[in-house]
């Protein structure tokens, strides 16, 4: 008598074809759930208004990620409260990687040092990448008998008080740079502080001051025309568009390293996936040709960093200007 062949499966096999079935049916939910990212247009905050330096790089930016990501990146500019309107938005917004920002040395560097913030510049964002940074530059009016960065500080050592210099407006990078010059160098001159740059450069070409240190882009126009003189520029290095202007470093003045950065930042708590993702991308525009040409000839130096690299560098320029703030009692009411 033959023995049937549909004898039931032993339980524990049961259990574990169940299982299997089980787990290949939660996985293929959690696919159909979480679409890869992005599946919407992004929106890259701007805090500052139309035109401008950081609003060219930010629109460059953004429409090469909409190409590389396959979704519309689109700018919105946020200006007012020198970026703290913007940054407040950006650190409210959900962390799905929609909402993001370019963040910048005001927002994430001097304005924290020395302001009081709606926004905490370390806890309430992600960092995401560096795209890069401009030096700044000491400049002054051709007209004062000086011919070099040497001379300079020995004319200003030999008349305290007779210079001033101009700036963008209080807690600046233009004005923080400066103090920290004067404190390195031991000579004294006037802060004569102005609501933006351009204000300060029409004192600085009628003689009204005699020194600035405006960014090396928005100096070169200038530089290139004799109508004020490059003595020495911030950062590691010369820069391509101005290889005559040599370093404070190499000039003997160490730790003048604060230029006007730039970088991509989201909301806290973006999840590791989308910075992954986001940084690999924004890296990938630094390296296209066309940015890079694009850049240099805005006298920036591309900075490509990984999120903890990049998270480094804030932490550390806030603190370069916490110490200067220190060191030379500025306060801002």
């Amino acid at each position: 008598m033959s023995q049937s062949t549909n004898r039931p499966l032993p339980i524990f096999l049961s259990s574990l074809l169940a299982i299997l079935g089980l787990s290949i049916s939660l996985a293929t939910s959690a696919q159909t759930a979480a679409p890869a990212y992005p599946v919407k247009p992004i929106k890259l905050i701007a805090p500052v208004a139309a035109g401008g330096g950081l609003d060219n790089i930010a629109r460059a930016v953004a429409e090469r990620l909409s190409r590389s990501l396959g979704q519309a990146v689109v700018v919105e500019n946020m200006g007012g409260g020198g970026g703290a309107i913007a940054s407040q938005a950006t650190a409210k917004s959900p962390a799905d990687g929609y909402t993001l920002m370019i963040a910048y040395v005001g927002t994430h560097g001097t304005n924290p040092a020395i302001r009081k913030l709606p926004y905490d510049a370390i806890k309430d964002f992600t960092p995401i990448g560096m795209i890069g940074a401009t030096p700044n530059v000491l400049i002054i009016n051709p007209d004062l008998p000086i011919k070099n960065f040497k001379e300079f500080v020995e004319y200003a050592k030999k008349n305290p008080g007779k210079l001033s210099y101009g700036s963008a407006g209080p807690g600046t990078l233009t004005h923080l740079g400066m103090e920290q010059f004067k404190l390195a160098a031991g000579i004294f001159m006037v802060h004569v502080p102005y609501r933006g740059v351009g204000p300060a450069y029409t004192d600085l070409l009628a003689g009204q001051t005699q020194a600035m240190l405006p960014t090396l882009f928005a100096a070169l126009p200038y530089i290139n025309t004799n109508r004020v003189r490059g003595l020495a520029l911030t950062g590691a290095k010369r820069s391509p568009a101005a290889p005559n202007i040599p370093t404070f470093k190499e000039l003997g003045y160490s730790g003048f390293d604060g230029q006007q950065w730039y970088g991509l930042v989201g909301p806290a708590n973006l999840p590791p996936a989308i910075v992954s993702k986001l940084n690999i991308e924004l890296n990938k525009v630094l390296a296209m040709p066309d940015f890079s040409e694009k850049m240099t000839s805005e006298a920036m130096h591309l900075m490509p960093m990984s999120p903890a690299q990049f998270s480094s560098y804030i932490k550390e320029d806030i603190a370069r200007w916490s110490k200067v703030v220190k060191d030379r009692n500025i306060e801002i009411e």
